[in-house]
């Protein structure tokens, strides 16, 4: 099958938000980033089986989320159950999660809206972890029953998934450093250069995802689900919760 997004995994962005432009940014960004095109979606809702699940589909996607959100239109989303809708939820979250952590890191605000950061930052990272679990889940349920004989890999697809979702904002960040132009040569020069280095990661990455996949689905290799059981948010595990 050919795949649906390949034309773009390497997708060029003109300008990064203004600060001003990002008020309200939970309620704003949440409800931006619950939204895909419906033609976008409904393409990916006819890929029910896992030996339909490709690298280039994963990236493209990716990619394509990101333009869709540069374009600034929000067209409303088509519902899915499927192992892409938690593609799509665990790339929302690291979208809000690297935004939220440069928020995190600013001096020209009150203290307070630094606690308010970071207090987004743990509940996007356990949607994020959330996410990543869902994907091992439904890629397990779809898989044929692996035999123990095969080859244990310590890394899951929707692990493999979440760093190429991480490696794609890299991508999208680098790529605008090296256009800015309040900035002199060489630093367009260094970007340039760690932007190849991403591109290089990206695509070996990529390659291990497509590999996983081949090996589960021959038998040879398998994975199986890490749960993270995160104790910072539950009241029942942290006793500074309750206090």
């Amino acid at each position: 099958m050919a795949p649906i997004f390949s034309g773009l995994v390497h997708v060029r962005f003109a300008s990064r938000p203004s600060v001003a432009g990002r008020r309200s940014r939970q309620t704003e960004r949440d409800a931006c980033l619950c939204c895909v095109q419906t033609s976008l979606a409904s393409s990916l809702d006819t890929m029910s089986s896992i030996d339909q699940l490709n690298a280039a589909d994963v990236t493209g996607f990716h990619g394509a989320l990101l333009e869709h959100l540069k374009r600034g239109a929000v067209p409303p989303l088509v519902p899915s159950a499927t192992l892409w809708k938690a593609i799509e939820d665990n790339h929302h979250c690291n979208i809000a999660l690297w935004d939220e952590e440069d928020q995190a890191r600013r001096r020209d605000v009150p203290d307070s809206a630094i606690a308010n950061s970071k207090r987004l930052i743990d509940g996007y990272n356990q949607r994020r972890n959330d996410a990543i679990e869902r994907i091992d889940e439904l890629v397990l349920i779809a898989l044929p029953s692996l035999p123990d004989t095969a080859q244990l890999h310590s890394e899951t697809i929707g692990a493999l998934i979440d760093r190429l979702s991480i490696l794609s904002l890299k991508l999208f960040h680098m790529d605008w450093q090296t256009r800015r132009g309040d900035v002199d040569a060489d630093h367009r020069g260094i970007s340039s250069t760690r932007l190849a280095r991403l591109r290089e990661q990206h695509a070996d990455l990529a390659w291990c995802l497509d590999e996983l996949v081949r090996g589960c689905l021959a038998g040879a290799l398998r994975f199986k689900v890490y749960r993270q059981f995160k104790m910072y948010n539950d009241p029942k595990f942290n006793p500074w919760l309750t206090g």
